[in-house]
C-alpha cells in the first residue's frame, strides 16, 4: 500500500465523476492526502477495452502535464520508460521536401507523445496501490442535488440504481460532462461553447518492412495547407497517428474513393506511400469526421460541495496541446489549494474557481489562434522570421524575452501571463521597427539634403 499523507488534515468523502485521465489523476492527488475517493466512470475500464475510434489515441505531454505526474510519481516512467520525445515541427511541402522548425533552439526542450489508453491505464493502476480509493466502472450519472451532496448512478450493464452522498463531488467527466449540465441549473452560471466549422479524422501510418519508423520519429510532423491540414505523431509501435483537419465541407465533398486519391495526390503527395493507397481508403471511409468544441464557463464550484475540472470545465481545441496538460494543471492546482487552506472546501473551492478561469479561457483563446498558424502561418516567412527574431533574443536574455510558444508549452508561467508577455514583446518590437524606420528615413533624407545642396 502507497503511504498516505494524513499529517493533521480532516479526511473527507470525496466522489470523482469521470475515470478518464483527469479524474483518475485527481483520485490520486485525494488519496495522497488520505481521503476516501470513489472514482466513478461511465464506460468500462478502459484497461480491458480497444481504443475507442474518433477519440485521440496519442497526446503531448509537456511540462504542466508532466509537473502534476511528478507529484504523484509517476514522470519519470512515462517519460523513461513510453513516451517518445518530438524536438520540433516537421513541415511537409506539397512537392514532398521538408524543413525543420525547433521547438526550443537554445535548451533543447521537446514535448513527449503518449498513448491516452497507456497513460489513463497507469494512473487507473496505481490508484489500486491505494486502500481509499475504490473504482466504479459501467455506472452512468442520471440524477443529482450537488448542493446536498446526492448522486444517482445506474449501472449501465445491471439498470441497477445506486445512490451516494459524498462531502465533496468533483466532476472530471469531459466536454459533454453530466455534472456540469447539473450546474448550468444553478442561477448565475455562465456558460458558452462552440464548434467550430472544421472536424477531424483519424488515419494510421504502420510501420516500415522491418518494423520501424517510416518517418523521424523525433517531430510532430505537419502538413499545412492554408485552410486545412494534416499532422502525424508517433506511436510506441512504430506506427503513426495521422489527423487530418479540415472544413466538414471538405470532407463531405470526398465521397468516393476517386476523390479520396485525387485529393491526397493534390494536396498530401507524400504521405500515400507512407500509409498505403488501400489503407487510406480503408481508414477514411470507415468513419466519419469527429467535430471539435471549444466550451467556456464559470463559476466552477457550487458552494463547498461540488466542483467541475478538466474538459468539464473548459474543453479547448486541440491545436496547442494543452488539453490534457492544462487538465493536469488543474489538479495540481487543486492539491496546493488542498494544502494552502487545510482542507477546507468553502476557502479552496472559491479560490480555484474565482482565479482558474481566467487562464482556462486564455489557453481556449491560444488553441484557436494555434490552428491558424500551424495550417498556414508556418509556412510564411514573416512567421520564421518572427521566430528567428525571438530565438536569438531568448538566447541573449532567456530570464526577460520568453517566446509565446516557450512559456506555453516548456514553463508553468500562468496562460493569462503567456498573452500578456506576448503583448509586451509585440510592443517592444513594433517601437523597435519604428524607430529603425524613423533613422532609415532621417539618413535618407539628409543624404539627399546633402546631395541637393552639393548641386546647388
Amino acid at each position: 500500500m502507497a503511504n498516505l499523507e494524513n499529517g493533521t488534515f480532516k479526511k473527507l468523502d470525496v466522489v470523482v465523476v469521470g475515470g478518464g485521465l483527469v479524474g483518475s489523476l485527481e483520485a490520486l492527488f485525494l488519496a495522497k492526502r488520505g481521503h476516501r475517493v470513489r472514482l466513478y466512470e461511465y464506460r468500462e475500464d478502459i484497461r480491458n477495452t480497444p481504443q475507442a475510434r474518433g477519440r485521440s489515441i496519442n497526446l503531448a505531454l509537456s511540462i504542466r502535464g508532466r509537473t502534476a505526474l511528478r507529484e504523484v510519481g509517476l514522470e519519470d516512467h512515462m517519460i523513461n520508460n513510453h513516451g517518445i520525445p518530438m524536438k520540433g515541427r516537421n513541415i511537409h511541402r506539397i512537392d514532398g521536401s521538408t524543413y525543420i522548425i525547433p521547438y526550443d533552439s537554445r535548451t533543447k526542450q521537446c514535448i513527449y507523445s503518449v498513448g491516452r489508453n497507456y497513460l489513463n491505464g497507469l494512473l487507473l493502476q496505481e490508484s489500486e496501490k491505494y486502500e481509499n480509493v475504490e473504482r466504479f466502472f459501467n455506472h452512468k450519472l442520471i440524477a443529482s442535488n450537488l448542493r446536498e451532496g446526492f448522486l444517482s448512478f445506474q449501472k449501465t450493464d445491471t439498470k441497477e440504481i445506486v445512490e451516494v452522498n459524498a462531502d465533496l463531488i468533483i466532476g472530471a467527466d469531459g466536454a459533454f460532462s453530466a455534472v456540469r449540465k447539473e450546474i448550468m441549473k444553478q442561477p448565475l452560471f455562465d456558460y458558452n461553447q462552440k464548434y467550430i466549422e472544421h472536424g477531424y479524422l483519424e488515419l494510421c501510418i504502420p510501420p516500415d518492412s522491418n518494423g520501424g519508423f517510416q518517418m523521424p520519429p523525433n517531430y510532430l510532423h505537419i502538413w499545412p495547407r492554408g485552410e486545412f491540414m494534416m499532422i502525424a505523431l508517433p506511436n510506441q509501435d512504430c506506427s503513426w497517428t495521422v489527423t487530418l483537419f479540415m472544413p466538414f465541407t471538405h470532407f463531405k465533398s470526398l465521397d468516393n474513393e476517386d476523390k479520396l486519391l485525387k485529393f491526397f495526390e493534390k494536396y498530401f503527395p507524400d504521405s500515400i506511400p507512407l500509409i498505403g493507397k488501400q489503407k487510406l481508403i480503408a481508414d477514411y471511409f470507415a468513419g466519419s469526421a469527429s467535430p471539435l468544441i471549444a466550451i467556456k464557463c464559470r463559476p466552477y464550484n457550487v458552494e463547498d460541495k461540488a466542483l467541475i475540472i478538466g474538459d468539464a470545465a473548459h474543453a479547448v481545441v486541440p491545436f496547442y496541446g494543452q488539453g490534457m496538460n492544462a487538465g493536469f494543471e488543474d489538479c495540481t492546482i487543486l492539491n496546493q489549494l488542498f494544502q494552502k487552506h487545510h482542507d477546507d472546501l468553502a476557502k479552496i473551492l472559491k479560490e480555484f474557481s474565482d482565479t482558474r478561469w481566467e487562464d482556462t479561457f486564455a489557453i481556449s483563446d491560444l488553441a484557436m489562434y494555434n490552428y491558424i498558424e500551424m495550417r498556414d502561418l508556418v509556412t510564411r516567412p514573416s512567421y520564421l522570421l518572427r521566430k528567428a527574431i525571438d530565438d536569438v533574443i531568448f538566447w541573449l536574455m532567456p530570464k526577460v524575452w520568453i517566446p509565446l510558444y516557450n512559456s506555453v508549452t516548456f514553463s508553468t508561467i500562468p496562460y493569462t501571463q503567456c498573452i500578456k508577455n506576448r503583448q509586451w514583446q509585440d510592443k517592444v518590437l513594433n517601437r523597435s521597427l519604428l524607430f529603425l524606420g524613423t533613422v532609415t528615413s532621417a539618413v535618407g533624407a539628409f543624404y539627399v539634403y546633402k546631395k541637393f545642396v552639393g548641386l546647388s
